[in-house]
């Protein structure tokens, strides 16, 4: 097996195994460490070290391994309102000392623009034509009549939404400068690891890029868990946003998704429903106060 062989690469001399989603953690007579079938991100890694961010586990494989073999960090049980405040935290310190700005041409910026409001027209041209259809029927079903009594609503965000892609189209149309951080691209809680320090775990996707980036994901994979406001608030007390980061962050968290009316009714009625609270809760984040 790779692994049994990776781990007498390292000496490492395994007592028992334990499994848990893509990881293995290894145990050794006195101490604990976790494999994984995925290579790091040295580049990010390394230049992290630099700007003096040590929050991730200590590599114990090295880099052109085709896997990691990382320290084993225990995970204090903590309540996960207080555990997600701390990974804001940790995150605004991330952008805060990767900060660096790089010259762009202007295409750069409207090419953004186009994009979102291409994605405004798809979207407000399959919600036009999903309402059209079931508007038809004689009897709706009842994911159709929990839509048709929604679509307002969608309508309405996407109408919110379109003013201010244009808002953010007038902010950035004679841009030619780009603020970038790392990124670590796949925030979520299980992401997080807190104990005497707080640690961020599995960062084979981190980039470099805009730091909006990471909350839009952070808020894709919660955006029905916790209270937004409050962290967005937390996080811009560290590390404030740009008026056009902003409004662009805005822009991709309020874009309705896609719903297909596929599967059982139930389902179909479960996915509706959590779009709909969805919206709502977001349309409460971004609303001016």
């Amino acid at each position: 097996m790779i692994i049994n062989k990776a781990l007498k690469k390292y000496n490492l001399v395994p007592k028992k195994y334990e499994k848990k989603d893509s990881i293995k953690i290894i145990y050794t007579k006195d101490k604990k460490y976790i494999y994984k079938e995925k290579k790091p991100n040295n580049k990010i890694l390394d230049y992290l070290k630099t700007r003096n961010f040590h929050y991730f586990p200590t590599l114990i494989s090295n880099y052109n391994d085709d896997y990691q073999i990382t320290k084993y960090i225990e995970d204090y049980d903590i309540p996960k309102e207080q555990k997600i405040l701390d990974m804001i935290i940790l995150v605004s310190l991330l952008h805060s000392k990767t900060t660096h700005y790089k010259e762009v041409d202007l295409d750069t910026y409207e090419k953004i623009y186009e994009d979102l409001n291409n994605n405004y027209e798809y979207l407000l041209s399959y919600y036009n034509d999903l309402i059209t259809i079931i508007e038809t029927k004689v009897y709706m079903s009842p994911s159709e009549y929990l839509l048709a009594r929604n679509i307002s609503l969608i309508f309405k965000t996407l109408n919110e939404n379109k003013k201010r892609l244009e808002k953010y189209h007038s902010l950035i149309k004679e841009k030619t400068t780009e603020r970038n951080v790392v990124i670590h691209n796949n925030l979520k809680l299980d992401h997080f690891i807190r104990n005497k320090e707080s640690y961020l775990i599995s960062w084979e996707k981190a980039k470099i890029g805009i730091p909006i980036f990471d909350l839009y994901k952070l808020y894709n994979n919660h955006a029905l868990d916790f209270e937004f406001k409050d962290l967005l608030k937390e996080y811009e007390t560290h590390y404030p946003l740009k008026e056009d980061e902003k409004e662009l962050l805005f822009i991709l968290i309020s874009m309705p998704n896609i719903i297909e009316l596929k599967g059982s009714e139930f389902d179909k009625c479960k996915k509706i429903t959590k779009e709909i609270e969805r919206i709502y809760k977001t349309n409460n984040l971004t609303k001016k106060s």
